[in-house]
């Protein structure tokens, strides 16, 4: 069992900043999914309002990231204090979890977004901002080599 996670541990270390940064946005897109369908069930299906439901998915979606990435991404999450790295990432993710939260609300507000596609292409919108802010985050913060 060991040779098997040194194994997948020192694939992790070879890859470059590019096999990182598509790894990092391939995961993104599974986990937008979580985030997304979460959103959607909430706010369109059961009509939560648009804070509580953009909470929950960004809550679900993140944790998810968490788990993958730091198996399959970035080589600096396998060395070092662990618990120093799950707060670190609980901080960069709080801080984008407000920028993600407040970017939605604010547009939802801006262009009075009342059909579905508004809110769709809000929150692709808010991901994209808080996809960017996250890697750069948890690559030279977070899991650094």
């Amino acid at each position: 069992m060991a040779v098997a996670e040194s194994g997948a541990d020192s694939e992790v270390e070879k890859l470059g900043l590019f096999q990182q940064l598509f790894r990092f946005v391939a995961i993104g897109g599974f986990c937008a999914v979580i985030d997304f369908g979460t959103y959607s069930l909430l706010l369109g299906v059961l009509g939560w309002p648009v804070w509580l439901s953009k909470s929950i998915s960004f809550i679900l979606g993140t944790t998810a990231s968490y788990l993958i990435n730091r198996k399959f991404t970035f080589s600096g999450a396998s060395s070092g204090n662990s618990t120093a790295k799950a707060g670190a990432f609980a901080i960069v993710y709080t801080t984008t979890f407000f920028v993600n939260m407040g970017s939605n609300q604010l547009l939802v507000l801006l262009f009075d977004a009342r059909e579905a596609w508004q809110f769709t292409l809000i929150w692709v919108i808010a991901q994209g901002l808080g996809t960017m802010i996250n890697f750069v985050m948890l690559k030279w913060v977070v899991f650094r080599d």
